[in-house]
C-alpha cells in the first residue's frame, strides 16, 4: 500500500542525508557537498557524492535519496526503512490502510485541480480580461519570459468564472474547495472563489509540484496579498516561495573554483521574482508568515549560511529580530545565518529598479554574520545615553539570547561577542558618574561611589539587598567562580552600588583580565583606582580579609567548591522560580547531549544540591 507522499517528503526533510550516510561512509567536504569512496563498489579514488537530498556515484551510477540508501545498504524493505527513519526523526508513520491509500490518490487528484486552474489563469493574463494584470507586471519591470517562467496569471474579476470553466472539465466546486481555490461556509460547503480580480502566483514545493497559489490585488483593496489556505498539499510553515528554482540554482554543479548564487531569503513574491530576473537565482520568501523553524531547517539543507534580507524600515528590523530569536535555538557550529538590512525605504524589488543589480550585489556582499549584528538588533531603540536600568535590561537580554543556543561552545562564543559589543558601546569613564580612568589596567573604575567615606559600611535595606551583597562578596573572595555564575549574575536586578561592582567584574571577565584569586583581585583594584567600588559593597572586616590574602594566586579547590555551593544558595533564594527552571533545563540538556565531562557534572551537581536544600525549606544560615 502507498504511503502519503507528503509524509515521505517531510521525512526526507527531517533526515539529514549526509549524517545518515556519514555513519557508514567516510565523507569529506567538497565545496557545498560531501564526497567519499562508494560503498556499493570497490574504489580507491572517491567518486561518491552526497548532496542536500540525494547521493550519486559517478563510478557505478548508483543514485537515490536517504530512504533508498538505507534500503540498499542494509537490505531492508521500503516499509521497514521508512519506519526506522521515521522513529529516528520523531515521526509516526501513517497507518497503511485502504483509507490512507485513497487519501494519497485523492491528494494527487487535488494537484490536478490546481494544474487546471493554473492553465486557466496563465492564459487569461494575455487576454483582454487580464490586461490590467499584465500591464501592472510589465510596469513593475518584469519581462514576458519571467512571467512565463514563474507561471504568473490573472484571476478574472467576474466571480464564478473559474467554477464555470473547471466545471466543464468535470471538476466540482467541492473538489476546488479541497484544493484551496474556494472559500467554505461554517458547514464546509463551497461559497465563493478565493481568487478573483488578482494577479496569481503559483506556489510550488521543493520538487516543483504545484501545491497552492498566492494572489495580489490591484489598487488599494485589502488584503494586498492573499495565500491559499492549508490543504493536504500546502503548509505555509514548511514551504518557501521560489525554493524549487533557488535550490536548483544553488546546488547546480559548477567548474572548480566557481561559486554558485547565495541562498537569499526576502519578504515577498515580487522581490523573489525580480531578484531571479536580475540574476540572483537563490532568492526565496516565506508565504505570508514570519520565518519558521521548519523553513530554517529547509534552508540549511540547501546552504549552511543563507542570507536573510530585510526591508530598510522599522518593520524590517522587527522581522530581523524575530528571525534571530527563531534561529538561535537551532544554530550549530556548521550552520548559521548572515543578515542584510537594506537602506531605509527600500525593498529588493525597488532597489533593483532604482539602482540596478550592482547595488544589490554590493549590499549582499556586505551581509554580516548573525553574531555581528545581533547586538545592534537587540539594542535597537536605546539612545546614546541609556539609563542604568535600560543597560541592565539589555545585558540580561543579551545573555538570555546566547543561552538559547544549545551548543555550549557556540553559546559561549556568542555570549562573549555580545558582551564585548555591550561593553564597547556603553562603557564610559567612571561607569555611572565617576571621574576619568586612572592607572593603566584594563577595565579600571575610578571610584565615585558617592559615599562620605570610602570604607563606609553599606546600609542593609532588607534581606534581599543583603543576599545580593553576599553574592558579590563571594565573587570578590573567589573570582574563579565567575565563569560558572556569570550568566545567572547578569539576570539579577541589582541596585547601586551593587550594580556598579557587578559591571566591574563583568568587564574584567569579558576582557579576560579577571585575577585568579581574591587577593590578586584586591591588588588589581588598588593599582587601578577601583578599590572604592569594592569598599562600597564590602564591610571593613571583609575588605581586610581579602587584603590580607594579597598575593594568593590559586584557589584551594575544596574552598572553591564550598563557595560555589554558597553562591548558588543565595542566588536560589533571590530567584527561586527562575533557579529551579534553569537547573531543570540544564540537567535535561546535559543528558540529552550524552553527558559532559566530570567538571561539568560537578558544577551542575552543586546547583542540584542547592535546589534540593531550598525545596526542603533551607534559608540563609550560610557563612562566607
Amino acid at each position: 500500500m502507498a504511503i502519503d507522499p507528503g509524509f515521505l517528503d517531510e521525512l526526507r526533510a527531517r533526515t539529514p542525508i549526509a549524517s545518515v550516510i556519514g555513519r557508514r561512509v567516510k565523507l569529506a567536504r567538497s565545496g557545498r557537498n560531501w564526497k567519499g569512496c562508494c560503498p556499493f563498489h570497490g574504489e580507491k579514488t572517491p567518486s561518491f557524492y552526497v548532496y542536500d537530498d540525494h547521493f550519486h556515484c559517478f563510478g557505478c551510477g548508483v543514485h537515490g535519496d536517504v530512504i533508498s540508501f538505507v534500503m540498499q545498504m542494509e537490505g531492508k524493505a521500503f516499509p521497514e526503512t521508512v519506519e526506522e527513519l521515521a522513529s529516528a526523526a520523531g515521526m509516526e508513520v501513517p497507518a497503511q490502510t485502504r483509507e490512507a491509500e485513497r487519501a494519497v490518490i485523492h491528494a494527487r487528484s487535488l494537484e490536478d485541480v490546481l494544474v487546471a486552474a493554473q492553465k486557466v489563469w496563465a492564459e487569461a493574463l494575455y487576454r483582454p480580461e487580464g490586461r490590467a494584470g499584465l500591464d501592472y507586471l510589465l510596469q513593475r519591470g518584469l519581462t514576458r519570459d519571467t512571467l512565463a517562467a514563474f507561471g504568473l496569471g490573472w484571476a478574472s474579476e467576474r466571480r464564478g468564472a473559474l467554477v464555470e470553466v473547471l466545471g466543464r472539465e468535470g471538476i466540482a466546486p467541492e473538489r476546488m474547495a479541497e484544493a484551496g481555490l474556494m472559500r467554505v461556509d461554517e458547514d464546509g460547503r463551497p461559497k465563493g472563489e478565493l481568487f478573483w480580480g488578482r494577479v496569481t502566483f503559483p506556489i510550488r514545493d521543493r520538487k516543483g509540484r504545484l501545491v497552492s497559489f498566492g494572489g495580489r490585488i490591484l489598487g488599494d483593496g485589502q488584503p494586498k496579498y492573499l495565500n491559499g489556505p492549508e490543504t493536504p498539499l500546502f503548509s505555509k510553515r514548511r514551504l518557501l516561495f521560489g525554493l524549487d528554482r533557488a535550490r536548483a540554482a544553488v546546488r547546480a554543479p559548477r567548474p572548480r573554483g566557481e561559486s554558485g548564487p547565495d541562498l537569499l531569503v526576502v519578504e515577498g513574491y515580487m522581490d523573489v521574482i525580480a531578484l531571479h530576473q536580475a540574476g540572483f537565482c537563490g532568492a526565496v520568501a516565506p508565504l505570508g508568515t514570519a520565518l519558521t523553524t521548519e523553513q530554517l531547517e529547509v534552508l540549511w539543507q540547501v546552504a549552511p549560511v543563507p542570507i536573510l534580507c530585510f526591508d530598510g524600515d522599522a518593520a524590517g528590523r522587527k522581522a530581523a529580530v524575530r528571525a534571530a530569536e527563531v534561529a538561535l535555538p537551532l544554530l550549530q557550529p556548521e550552520r548559521s545565518l548572515r543578515i542584510c538590512l537594506l537602506p531605509e525605504g527600500e525593498d529588493p524589488d525597488s532597489l533593483l529598479r532604482g539602482q540596478g543589480g550592482q547595488a544589490m550585489a554590493g549590499l549582499l556582499a556586505g551581509a554580516q554574520p548573525l553574531s555581528s549584528v545581533l547586538f545592534s538588533l537587540l539594542a535597537g531603540g536605546l539612545g546614546d545615553n541609556p539609563a542604568p536600568e535600560e543597560r541592565a535590561a539589555l545585558r540580561r537580554k543579551l545573555t538570555e539570547a546566547a543561552a538559547l543556543i544549545p551548543d555550549k561552545a557556540l553559546a559561549s562564543e556568542y555570549r562573549s561577542a555580545l558582551l564585548d559589543s555591550f561593553f564597547a558601546a556603553f562603557r564610559r569613564s567612571g561607569r555611572g558618574g565617576g571621574g576619568p580612568r586612572q592607572g593603566g589596567g584594563r577595565g579600571g573604575y575610578a571610584g565615585g561611589d558617592g559615599l562620605a567615606r570610602s570604607d563606609a559600611v553599606p546600609v542593609v535595606l532588607d534581606q534581599v539587598r543583603e543576599r545580593q551583597r553576599l553574592l558579590l562578596c563571594l565573587l570578590l573572595r573567589h573570582p574563579a567562580l565567575m565563569p560558572d555564575v556569570e550568566e545567572a549574575l547578569c539576570r539579577l536586578d541589582l541596585p547601586q552600588p551593587l550594580d556598579r561592582l557587578r559591571g566591574l567584574l563583568l568587564d574584567l571577565s569579558a576582557e579576560g583580565g579577571l585575577p585568579a584569586s581574591g587577593g590578586a583581585l584586591w591588588q588589581w583594584a588598588c593599582n587601578n583606582a577601583a578599590e572604592a567600588t569594592i569598599r562600597a559593597v564590602m564591610r571593613v572586616e571583609e575588605v581586610a580579609a581579602i587584603a590580607e590574602a594579597d598575593g594568593m594566586e590559586e584557589e584551594d579547590q575544596a574552598q572553591l567548591a564550598l563557595a560555589r555551593t554558597r553562591w548558588w544558595h543565595f542566588y536560589g533564594l533571590l530567584n527561586r522560580d527562575g533557579f529551579e527552571r534553569e537547573v531543570t533545563q540544564d540537567v535535561a540538556r546535559f543528558f540529552a547531549g550524552g553527558g559532559g565531562d566530570s567538571s561539568q557534572w560537578q558544577r551542575l551537581q552543586a546547583r542540584l544540591e542547592t535546589l534540593e536544600k531550598l525545596r526542603r525549606g533551607s534559608v540563609d544560615g550560610v557563612d562566607l
